[in-house]
């Protein structure tokens, strides 16, 4: 089916352009969604008289999404999740929680926005693009710890590895400090008798 899109279309083409594509994802997606009209006579005389209405109308959202990627853009979300030692999480953070947590700071994107290739289901500093506009995205930062506090290393730079690996250190220093004190103790003994 050919279509004229009615606004920018990620890896389909600008507006205005004429593109061949599947009836199914111009029925069920770009026509119901007011991103495309079927190619006839009428719907290109239409089309030619709001083209200067949907320019303006895109160039105002695109400087919305602009300004709102100015101060979304390298924010940090900070999203608590249970998980194991190694730094697993029991279950998975999602685009909607990204969302959830921005809200929470004040910012307003819907979770379809969010840009996100694969679950993230470890604890660390995850970045995330989303798309607030077919042409402005920006990117956020998420934040998942188990704690606040350790929120707080992550974001100093330090990983839930490194810091196991560091109180794993500690632990063992701490017990051959105490077989050292217990075999001085016993020469102590020894040298006694």
């Amino acid at each position: 089916m050919d279509v004229i899109l009615l606004e920018r279309v990620a890896k389909l083409g600008q507006m205005g352009e004429v593109v061949k594509v599947k009836d199914g994802y111009a029925r069920n997606f770009l026509l119901p969604q007011g991103k495309a009209m079927r190619v006839n006579a009428a719907n290109m005389a239409r089309f030619e008289e709001q083209k200067a209405q949907l320019e303006a109308k895109n160039l105002e959202t695109r400087k919305e999404a602009e300004s709102m990627a100015e101060k979304l853009g390298g924010q940090t979300f900070i999203i608590i999740r249970s998980a194991s030692d190694s730094g697993a999480l029991y279950g998975s953070v999602s685009p909607r929680d990204a969302a959830e947590a921005a809200q929470a700071e004040g910012f307003t994107f819907d979770r379809k926005q969010v840009i996100n290739l694969s679950p993230i289901k470890e604890l660390g500093l995850h970045d995330l693009t989303v798309r607030l506009h077919p042409e402005v995205d920006c990117t956020i930062t998420l934040n998942v710890a188990r704690s606040p506090e350790e929120a707080e290393l992550q974001a100093a730079g330090k990983s839930i590895q490194e810091l196991a690996a560091e109180e794993e250190a500690a632990a063992e220093f701490e017990i051959e400090q105490l077989f050292d004190d217990m075999g001085s103790a016993a020469t102590e003994d020894d040298d006694r008798d």
